[in-house]
């Protein structure tokens, strides 16, 4: 199934998401690359609110953030109401993030990951949805 992705990553993360970009483009999704469009030194938050903003105006269906930890971007993109960012560095995490947590973005650790096990992850995550039930009440109170 196509969506509508839109991906940053900072200086760490720029070869890892030209490499998923990549494949989300030959896999027929629609995408927009908030940069950084090169390996420059660059600071995480310039990516990471525009995806957020993105994602939470629901211009866009996913998220997909990648710096060197996933921490950086992750915990920027929860500043925004309705973000649920989750790093993941596997699949069943992926997969867990979307089925429990309803989580719209991804984010990837790219120093801790393989670009074949990213690839795998972000599949996953695409691939799963929220299962709701007692998943929905849990996530309903994550917001203040």
């Amino acid at each position: 199934m196509m969506q509508k992705i839109a991906i940053g990553a900072d200086h760490a993360g720029f070869s890892l998401k030209e490499q998923l970009k990549d494949w989300l483009e030959k896999n027929g999704h629609v995408i927009h690359d908030y940069g950084t469009y090169s390996s420059e030194s660059a600071d995480y938050p310039d990516f990471a609110h525009p995806v957020a903003l993105a994602v939470e105006g629901h211009e866009y269906d996913l998220g997909l953030l990648v710096c060197g930890s996933g921490n950086g971007v992750a915990m920027t993109a929860n500043k925004h109401q309705g973000i649920r960012a989750a790093i993941c560095w596997n699949e069943e995490l992926a997969a867990l993030a979307r089925e429990h947590n309803d989580a719209n973005i991804l984010c990837l650790p790219a120093r801790f990951i393989s670009s074949e096990e990213a690839i795998r992850i972000l599949d996953r995550f695409l691939h799963s949805s929220f299962e709701g039930g007692r998943h929905a009440r849990r996530v309903g109170k994550i917001g203040c």
